[in-house]
């Protein structure tokens, strides 16, 4: 009875206080049942025990069932101190969820320190498969930032935020099959940790682009800086409000809701403000990639009939694109230079005392399922296509990512991909800022010699480039230079063996591979320091399913290789495309409705790795068998490991087709790769008979090869 009173009374404190907020429905009553949570602060328990409408045992450590004034707090429920790591001490627990009393535990043992996802330990795990207990995961958010938690540095602290439970869909962890128990623990507690990721990406808000950035500054503070640029000017959540509401506001006079509004601009804090300010008048941001040739960008605002284009005076005249934009036709051009001129003090007084101050009012945000932004692909195998993202599709990606990678407020990312490539954009623009890590935006990947000095300069924490531009920048960098990197994570195209083993040698820096699409916004899998597996792109983020589709000529290998096919809450809405102008065409799947086919074979192993075999479209059929180009470009590196290779293939009479080979080693001969095509194993028809040296490979904007070029190319090689 006291018991009773004293949990009611505190339950009353705690709604008031804390604002607590329960969304999700209790499971009807089962015979096991485990509850297991994420453990953001010493509230925790306390919180579970006092809303969640069972009479549970709570597992706890053992040092904390130590501590006297936690002791106090443990006479509220039934509790069973217990050492985590102890195979011992899970029997313990085993036969308490046998017994029938609903348990609670905390799987990763302690109180993050990350503001993410801590290691899980195995034994929680194994207990859920050995005993078959029905899994009830609750998500806790909102408590880390209260004063008792164990987050540092700048991490944003108050004294009463307000904190919500989610309680989410019951599920369960079937034994493992595995040779030793050893090895069914291991299993076992990567599935918890599995469900884990699943509950914290499943329990994202459902907002905008712009709500998203209004919570970011909420959380941090309008005054916290995050956003630098080439300018050596840190702006902060504030100013980077300001510029997003004055610009949506001037440029939203010269468009009509709902346009598509095309950009043209380099990797500067307004580029970024603008993407959110568009947002926030319903006009839809169209990333332009202005390294395109004419042609390229022509069919860019033909396909998503773009009318008006936002570029910059200074940008035209040092990037020297007078004469691209002068081709353009059907397009007004619009100059922030003058968007500035023209702003009124009436424009002025809005924005200081109307729309910073209520900006969901002052402003038409519109919905999470509308279009937050148009970005292409990169031609690289043909005309460049509209692909339309909305808001739920790039937070949904932003969300799959933090509940795997634990950025921070203590990160400084250094960002020199462009922000009209998918993965410059979603990873490096939108995630810092709406994580509230700290971002440096560079105009240019290519200068190999000056982003190492940045990085070492101002202490950068986080890398994203692709395998070209990474392999550049370890051949120029101090090896001091990235002393500061803890992650390194490389996209866009397959990762360079010689590139990765650079990186571990010269700076002890492991890199860990991704890979995604522009279609899914566009991360679909990424290795981490809790999932990693060399030579694979990792696993694929929670949210996403993945399904494999046989392909003629390819082994399939018992079912575990085949074209990818992915559906999840990432996926584009459609495609923009120029044979038919502004018309959304849905993404075309063998699957069904809501998939999309990547047209790249992969093979995902037992414990859910992906390694990417190649593009379907970059298979050669020599003398009847499939051939990929990327085992040919692998073969070349490993020949060669100090030159850059690309292969592509060319029509041939006596066998279908024949392998070219661009390199820039002067030296290397088919003697050489048919020796390194013994020592990997490889068929002799992996071994381009035709072999055309280059001083440099051709290169799109987005740092991929250009496989078109070299096609060409290959088709007139003597």
């Amino acid at each position: 009875m006291f018991r009773t009173l004293i949990k009611s009374l505190l339950r009353s404190i705690a709604r008031v206080l804390f604002r607590v907020r329960i969304e999700g429905r209790m499971p009807a009553p089962t015979d096991r049942l485990l509850v297991i949570a994420n453990h953001e602060s010493l509230l925790d328990g306390l919180l579970l025990g006092l809303f969640l409408p069972l009479d549970p045992v709570f597992v706890v450590h053992t040092t904390v069932a130590k501590n006297p004034l936690f002791r106090l707090v443990l006479m509220l429920v039934d509790h069973l101190a217990v050492d985590p790591t102890s195979p011992m001490a899970m029997k313990r627990v085993v036969r308490l969820i046998e017994s029938g009393r609903p348990v609670v535990i905390f799987p990763e043992g302690r109180i993050t320190t990350t503001g993410s996802l801590m290691k899980t330990y195995d034994g929680p795990a194994f207990v859920a498969a050995r005993t078959g207990a029905t899994l009830l995961p609750v998500r806790i958010d909102g408590a880390a930032r209260t004063y008792f938690s164990r987050l540092g540095g700048r991490y944003p602290r108050r004294l009463l935020p307000q904190i919500s439970l989610y309680i989410q869909p019951t599920t369960r962890i079937v034994m493992p099959a595995a040779p030793t128990a050893r090895e069914r623990r291991r299993k076992a507690g990567e599935a918890m940790r599995r469900v884990m990721q699943e509950m914290i990406f499943a329990t994202r808000p459902k907002q905008t682009l712009f709500e998203a950035l209004l919570d970011a500054a909420a959380i941090h503070g309008s005054k916290r800086r995050l956003v630098e640029d080439l300018k050596q000017q840190e702006y902060s959540y504030g100013e980077l409000l300001r510029m997003a509401l004055g610009l949506g506001r001037l440029v939203s006079r010269h468009t009509q809701p709902g346009e598509n509004v095309g950009v043209m601009l380099p990797n500067l804090a307004p580029t970024l403000a603008l993407v959110f300010g568009l947002s926030a008048q319903r006009r839809v941001p169209a990333m332009l990639n202005y390294t395109a040739g004419v042609d390229g960008l022509q069919a860019a605002c033909t396909a998503a009939q773009i009318r008006s284009v936002l570029t910059s005076r200074a940008f035209v005249e040092q990037a020297k694109l007078a004469g691209k934009l002068a081709a353009l036709e059907g397009v007004q051009l619009l100059y922030l230079e003058d968007l500035r001129a023209s702003m009124t003090l009436a424009d002025k007084l809005w924005l200081v005392l109307w729309a910073v101050r209520f900006p969901r009012a002052a402003t038409h945000i519109g919905h999470a399922e509308e279009p937050a932004v148009i970005q292409f692909t990169s031609g690289s195998e043909g005309k460049p296509k509209g692909v339309v993202l909305s808001h739920r599709a790039l937070l949904a990606n932003i969300a799959q990512i933090r509940a795997v990678v634990d950025f921070s407020v203590d990160d400084k990312v250094l960002n020199a991909l462009p922000l009209f490539h998918s993965f410059g954009l979603t990873a490096g623009g939108l995630l810092p800022v709406l994580c509230g890590a700290n971002v440096f935006l560079y105009p240019s990947p290519l200068h190999y010699r000056v982003i190492p000095e940045l990085a070492y300069d101002r202490g950068c924490t986080v890398l994203f480039g692709t395998s070209t531009f990474l392999g550049n920048y370890a051949k120029h960098a101090h090896p001091y230079d990235f002393h500061r990197l803890r992650y390194v994570i490389a996209g866009a195209e397959k990762l360079a063996e010689p590139v990765r083993e650079a990186w571990f040698d010269k700076f002890g820096i492991r890199i860990f591979e991704g890979y995604g699409a522009t279609e899914t916004a566009p991360v679909i899998a990424v290795n981490t320091p809790m999932a990693f597996r060399r030579g694979t792109v990792g696993q694929v983020l929670p949210g996403l399913h993945a399904k494999l589709e046989a392909v003629p000529g390819i082994d399939d290998q018992g079912g575990r290789r085949g074209m990818l096919h992915v559906s999840g809450p990432n996926l584009m809405s459609g495609y923009l495309k120029v044979d038919q102008p502004g018309v959304l065409q849905a993404p075309v799947s063998s699957m069904g409705e809501g998939w999309y086919e990547t047209g790249d074979v992969v093979e995902i192993d037992d414990d859910g790795f992906v390694r990417i075999v190649g593009r379907v479209k970059r298979f050669a059929k020599i003398a009847g068998e499939m051939v990929s180009l990327e085992t040919v470009e692998k073969l070349a590196a490993s020949a060669s490991p100090a030159g850059q290779h690309a292969a592509s293939s060319r029509a041939d009479a006596a066998k279908g087709e024949a392998l070219v080979l661009f390199t820039t080693d002067a030296t290397l001969t088919r003697d050489a790769l048919a020796a390194a095509a013994r020592g990997l194993g490889l068929a002799e028809l992996a071994v381009p008979r035709i072999i055309v040296v280059v001083e440099g490979l051709p290169l799109l904007g987005t740092g991929k090869i250009d496989h078109v070029a070299l096609k060409r190319r290959a088709e007139v090689v003597e």
